[in-house]
């Protein structure tokens, strides 16, 4: 393959010391149909079914609206990125090129830190309720025992080897459709034998107070189609399987989305779901046509194949939880080794475990990460599971997003910068598609990031119903202030995490720096690490 020159300025200098070394221990053992349940993994997240299914029947119309103009140009804006530049980092690499290693850098810690605050926030809070509300109560120092472990169960998948690793996305991704799929299926006998709740046609129709209330978790739900990126160089063919895998899975999460919320709003009460439990009461609710039954105050009791069943599909929950969390850091934290490595951070963090061939450093790190999160938000909220929920869910959307308004415009201006770059698969209708996919998925994840910070957003203007104080979370009902704080105050601290990392590389910079006169000097070319090939070249 013949690779761009220097002077194009595709490639960049290798600014690691020993990053070749580091280079060398990636394995390419990631084909296709891994990939494929990769993204089945990330895509479908366990965690918000709830909140969506807790604003009732407009959460379908709004998720269909979404999945029009928000998951297509997604889609298509990461598939053209992710074959074009097909190299380690995927996400960091795209905006490095764009924009530079600064704002790539500071970038790309928003990105990775957004993996622990979900995973050490709402994935663990739900998993520990799961097991609360199926096995055995967890008082006291119990609850903190449980979800630590948690987290590092998943901490020891994520440093495995891909040859091992990959296995854990698969195994999530089928759980998932197992899970669901039983789900919908007991629906079926449950509504044969007790009937279900009607839903008026009216309760369909899409207002705005749902939209903002919708937005960032059905957006969420949609994201995380750039996350095999980061491990371009450890598949067999990533310009071939990227795109077609984003195709496939994108379809099987929409099916795998839509069916369980109507589902959920077929059996509960509206009153009765909640954001953080709905999906796991609603589960209850259905198993009992295997054994058990509804008391007349609404509590589920499951008993003889009803309960087993029913401790079968929460033990298939609380995995496919922790599989999404892998999966994400899988790729979150490979991106993050590649900018220590480049001199956007601490060039320690920077390396590949020569045994495993996987940030390590960063994998553990983010546990780490997670663990004090999961005990300061525990302690913070004296143990209330809602509270801790809505906080950590939108810190983490907020974070991710954020990130995303820097990532997704890299489609435009490497667009423009390398219009020679080879595109496997190019977003169709030209300049005109090339923007629109960005403009769309651009804004909407900033105006999500918006209605974050301050839920009601718009609510009340311009004559509109609703008061924005209702659409606070309701375990921080009239509590804005403490709301917003929660969210504020540690994307401040992300910020300056990210500030801290950058000066922290300096050192690898300067040295990059002088390799790069001492190739001039020589009269060589130095290495370079990002070389995609151009569409004259030789293949």
């Amino acid at each position: 393959m013949t690779q761009a020159t220097p002077s194009s300025g595709l490639s960049t200098p290798d600014l690691s010391e020993g990053w070749s070394e580091q280079r060398s221990r990636l394995r390419k053992e990631l084909r296709r149909i891994d990939v494929l349940f990769f993204l089945i993994c990330t895509l479908v997240g366990l965690d918000t079914i709830g909140s969506v299914a807790a604003q009732g029947p407009q959460g379908l119309t709004w998720m269909a609206v979404l999945a029009i103009v928000f998951f297509l140009p997604y889609g298509l804006l990461v598939a053209e990125l992710g074959a074009a530049f097909p190299v380690e980092g995927g996400p960091y690499v795209w905006t490095r090129l764009a924009f530079g290693r600064l704002v790539a850098g500071l970038n790309q810690v928003l990105y990775w830190l957004s993996n622990p605050v979900w995973l050490g926030g709402s994935l663990c809070i739900i998993a520990l309720t799961t097991w609360e509300e199926f096995f055995t109560p967890l008082p006291g120092l119990w609850k903190y025992a449980a979800g630590l472990a948690f987290i590092w169960i998943g901490a020891l998948a994520v440093i495995q080897s891909v040859r091992v690793g990959k296995w854990v996305p698969t195994i999530g991704a089928v759980a998932r459709i197992v899970l669901l799929g039983f789900f919908l299926f007991s629906v079926v006998v449950y509504a044969v034998e007790h009937g279900v709740h009607a839903l008026p046609a009216g309760q369909f129709s899409p207002t705005y107070t749902g939209f903002i209330a919708l937005v960032p978790v059905l957006i969420f739900n949609y994201v995380g189609f750039e996350l095999p990126s980061s491990a371009a160089e450890e598949m067999t063919n990533p310009r071939r399987d990227i795109p077609l895998s984003i195709l496939r899975s994108g379809f099987a999460s929409l099916i795998l989305y839509g069916g369980p919320i109507l589902g959920i709003l077929f059996v509960l009460p509206a009153k009765e779901i909640g954001s953080l439990a709905g999906f796991i009461d609603a589960c209850k609710a259905v198993f009992t046509v295997y054994g058990g039954h509804i008391a007349p105050d609404g509590t589920v009791v499951l008993s003889g194949a009803g309960w087993v069943l029913g401790g079968i599909a929460a033990a298939g929950l609380i995995l496919g939880l922790l599989t999404s969390g892998v999966t994400w850091a899988m790729g979150a934290h490979r991106a993050q080794a590649v900018a220590c490595a480049d001199g956007a951070g601490p060039a320690w963090l920077g390396k590949f475990s020569e045994r495993h061939g996987t940030p390590v450093r960063v994998n553990l790190l983010s546990s780490v990460l997670a663990s004090i999160l999961l005990i300061v938000a525990l302690n913070l909220t004296s143990g209330d599971g809602e509270k801790y929920f809505a906080a950590g869910l939108g810190l983490a959307i907020s974070t991710t997003f954020i990130s995303y308004v820097i990532t997704f415009p890299s489609l435009v201006v490497l667009r423009r910068k390398y219009p020679d770059a080879l595109r496997p698969y190019s977003v169709p209708g030209g300049r005109f598609g090339v923007w629109a996919v960005t403009v769309l998925a651009t804004g909407l994840v900033a105006f999500t990031v918006v209605v974050l910070l301050w839920p009601g957003f718009g609510v009340g203007w311009f004559g509109t119903a609703g008061s924005a104080a209702h659409s606070l979370p309701p375990s921080f009902a009239g509590q804005r202030l403490q709301y917003t704080l929660s969210q504020v105050v540690l994307l401040l601290l992300f910020f300056g995490i990210g500030a801290l990392f950058y000066a922290w590389g300096a050192p690898a910079r300067r040295r990059a720096r002088e390799a790069e006169a001492a190739a001039a000097r020589e009269g060589r070319e130095p290495d370079h690490r990002w070389a995609p090939a151009e569409s004259s070249a030789e293949q």
